[in-house]
């Protein structure tokens, strides 16, 4: 099961990985970025763990202007830094918001969400993900 404690763990070495102090086979191959209705995903680390069942996902996610990505949820928790530009944000269960450049948020386990960019410039991401190894990383609600 994953704790807090391993969730936090997990999360600091996604930071050190994202700011250059860590290097995973996924960065050194250069894994390559797909593109689907205005947003391109690019897989920079995915290793097992922090538990046994899970894995962690570490993504680079580029919005075109007006992209939107559909309602949806994931098998475990979305941690996520808006890197550059805006995104407009429905969480089920909170008020939509727009987290702009420097902002972070959690999407809980099962919890359907989305995000559109209401604005006229890109916006750029970083996603980490703690899943369920094994299931869809996104399911469409």
């Amino acid at each position: 099961m994953l704790t807090r404690r391993g969730f936090v763990a997990v999360a600091g070495c996604a930071i050190c990985s994202v700011a250059g102090f860590g290097a995973s086979e996924a960065f050194a191959q250069g894994a390559a970025a797909t593109t689907a209705n205005g947003v391109t995903r690019k897989v920079l680390s995915r290793v097992d763990g922090p538990a046994a069942g899970y894995e962690t996902i570490i993504m680079d996610v580029t919005l075109d202007p007006g992209a939107v990505v559909g309602r949806h949820t994931h098998p475990g928790i979305e941690s996520t830094y808006v890197m550059e530009g805006e995104l407009e944000l429905p969480i089920e269960g909170r008020p939509t918001t727009i987290a702009k450049a420097g902002d972070a948020f959690q999407v809980p386990l099962n919890t359907p969400h989305a995000g559109g960019k209401p604005a006229t410039a890109k916006t750029r991401l970083m996603v980490n993900y703690i899943v369920e190894k094994g299931k869809p990383l996104a399911s469409p609600v």
